[in-house]
């Protein structure tokens, strides 16, 4: 989603990788609160601490993302996003299947949203099955920093993964000294062209030059045992795409594929 890895540790990049119509599938917002302690707004409130004014930490909100099959987005093609002077989210979730190339540039991201940190968990045991943090930039390093690193990502699972009904994936993140207002992310997931599932979260605002932590709860449909069995069988053909919106202008775009076979 945010970083590009291979067993958590080599880095690929999306066009190196295996590649895998009627009334389209819509998403629902996700933008309620689960409850729980966790449940604060994620509105760039300072940390206590007085010396954080220079990137003030939000407290944790979870999200819990929707996933929908409803009807009635107009379909789309990549080839017609990619001429559109702006994409918005109905543009994207009118796609029938995977893209093939990123809809938008580095260059599009204008508020510096940086993401930091990932984690994935089981939200019935707590057991942390994917975590990875970005190294920091230090301050004297020279090296060209590459601006379409961390748009891919490779994941490796094992085939339980498959039967978990609910994950939560935790997003750390910092954003520019620009606010941000109705920031929002459409995750879509696909098999082989086909669409499994949408998910539609809201991040809601954000400070400037801030840090700021959200969990986004998946709630996964049930998969028949053939869906599952190829899905296993044909490893980085279950593939996503993440699109990430301010004021409904799409400004970034990350992509990623899975395995579910327990090996790489």
């Amino acid at each position: 989603m945010s970083y590009s890895c291979t067993s958590r540790r080599n880095s690929r990049d999306p066009s190196s990788a295996k590649k895998s119509t009627g009334n389209n599938p819509g998403s629902c917002r996700g933008g309620g609160d689960t409850g729980g302690s966790s449940s604060n707004n994620i509105n760039g409130q300072a940390s206590p601490n007085p010396n954080a004014n220079q990137n003030p930490t939000a407290v944790m909100k979870v999200k819990k993302g929707c996933n929908s099959m409803d009807v009635g987005v107009p379909a789309t093609t990549e080839e017609e996003l990619l001429g559109n002077t702006a994409i918005t989210p109905e543009d994207v979730l009118g796609l029938q299947k995977i893209t093939e190339n990123y809809l938008c540039g580095p260059g599009e991201n204008v508020y510096s949203i940086d993401f930091t940190r990932f984690k994935i968990r089981d939200m019935e045991t707590g057991t942390v099955l994917f975590e990875i943090t970005k190294p920091p930039h230090t301050a004297g390093d020279t090296s060209v920093i590459d601006r379409n690193a961390g748009r891919f990502v490779r994941y490796q699972f094992t085939p339980a993964f498959l039967r978990l009904r609910q994950v939560g994936a935790t997003v750390e993140f910092t954003v520019g000294d620009m606010p941000i207002e109705n920031f929002r992310m459409i995750e879509r997931h696909y098999f082989r062209e086909k669409l499994l599932k949408s998910f539609d979260f809201e991040f809601g605002f954000c400070m400037p030059s801030s840090k700021n932590t959200c969990e986004h709860i998946y709630e996964f449909p049930p998969l028949s045992e053939d869906v599952m069995r190829e899905m296993i069988l044909h490893p980085y053909k279950t593939q996503s795409d993440s699109f990430y919106f301010v004021d409904n202008k799409l400004v970034m775009h990350n992509k990623a594929d899975y395995s579910y076979s327990g090996s790489p």
